[in-house]
């Protein structure tokens, strides 16, 4: 069972659990729009529930674009949710699209809270790239300004951001996709740091990145479709990628990436099934050459001989 809207595309989402219950937090945009590629700048975030990762209720609209000037101004996009003592803190993307029939936007990371996962209140807060380390819209060399999908989580007693990113000053305009890392000790001040992986590694932009760790695993998994993959992977399938994360430096290894699942699924969320298994979720992204915009299920993961995760299906083939 996939989850979907009738009357929608979904595709990033994001995943909270408060006990028993699984909060999906869903991007979505109207199909009367007619082109999905327009679903960008009409994002929406949608809220659902589920005991099992399978079956969902979905309950409508939690966030929307802000009001002119501000920075979700046009679309707010993907994220992730956190708990902060009695509260939950939602960290999104703001876009802001400056000119109709043009993808050229500037991205940056607002927050929100909730003290029930439900009902979301939009707090004073911004994150843009920090154009000394990053590049940015006014560089003129990418049509973005990209600074997306932050993925909070602790280490020790601090907290610790991912973000996809580009590199200022890489050789080739086009293979500049990099990790970002910003640090808080309180989830409110944030310093944004150098780079947590290396530009030239084959990527224009690593989205949707999410650390995993445990279960003899320590990476990251990202997604990358086949348009933009970059030098000595261009023309390669894209997809989901997983590559190694070293737990001390939180370095990422993004130039031995390898592709966990090809572009068939896309925004990779690795999740804990109700068995404490560890799975992988993504949405169906092309289905008999149309894009179908619904989320599917969990699939089962392993670890491979080198500690990275594959689909269990797979290493099953593989040991048979």
């Amino acid at each position: 069972m996939t989850f979907s809207r009738p009357d929608s595309w979904v595709w990033d989402f994001w995943i909270a659990r408060d006990g028993e219950t699984f909060h999906l937090f869903y991007l979505h945009a109207p199909r009367s729009l007619g082109d999905p590629d327009l679903r960008h700048r009409n994002a929406r975030i949608g809220h659902a529930v589920s005991a099992d990762l399978r079956a969902w209720d979905d309950l409508g609209v939690v966030l929307g674009p802000g009001p002119d000037g501000s920075i979700d101004a046009s679309a707010v996009w993907t994220g992730c949710v956190v708990r902060d003592d009695a509260r939950w803190l939602m960290f999104y993307t703001g876009s802001r699209f400056f000119r109709d029939g043009e993808i050229t936007n500037v991205e940056t990371v607002a927050m929100a809270e909730s003290t029930d996962l439900h009902d979301w209140t939009k707090l004073p807060f911004a994150l843009g790239a920090d154009p000394e380390r990053y590049e940015v819209l006014a560089d003129g060399t990418w049509h973005e300004e990209a600074w997306r999908d932050p993925w909070v989580f602790r280490v020790g007693d601090e907290w610790h951001m991912l973000l996809t990113a580009r590199a200022r000053g890489a050789a080739d305009d086009r293979d500049r996709g990099v990790v970002a890392r910003a640090r808080s000790s309180d989830l409110v001040e944030w310093t944004v740091e150098a780079r947590v992986s290396a530009p030239g590694s084959g990527f224009a932009h690593l989205e949707v990145p999410q650390v995993v760790s445990g279960d003899g695993v320590e990476a990251v998994v990202f997604s990358c479709d086949s348009a933009h993959l970059a030098g000595d992977r261009a023309g390669q399938q894209g997809g989901i990628w997983v590559a190694r994360r070293d737990p001390e430096t939180g370095w990422i290894d993004a130039g031995e990436a390898r592709l966990l699942v090809d572009e068939s699924l896309y925004a990779g969320r690795i999740v804990r099934d109700t068995d404490g298994a560890l799975s992988l979720m993504g949405f169906e992204n092309v289905v008999d050459g149309a894009f179908e915009g619904r989320i599917g299920d969990p699939l089962r993961l392993d670890a491979d001989d080198d500690g990275l995760l594959v689909l269990a299906s797979d290493r099953e083939g593989a040991r048979a």
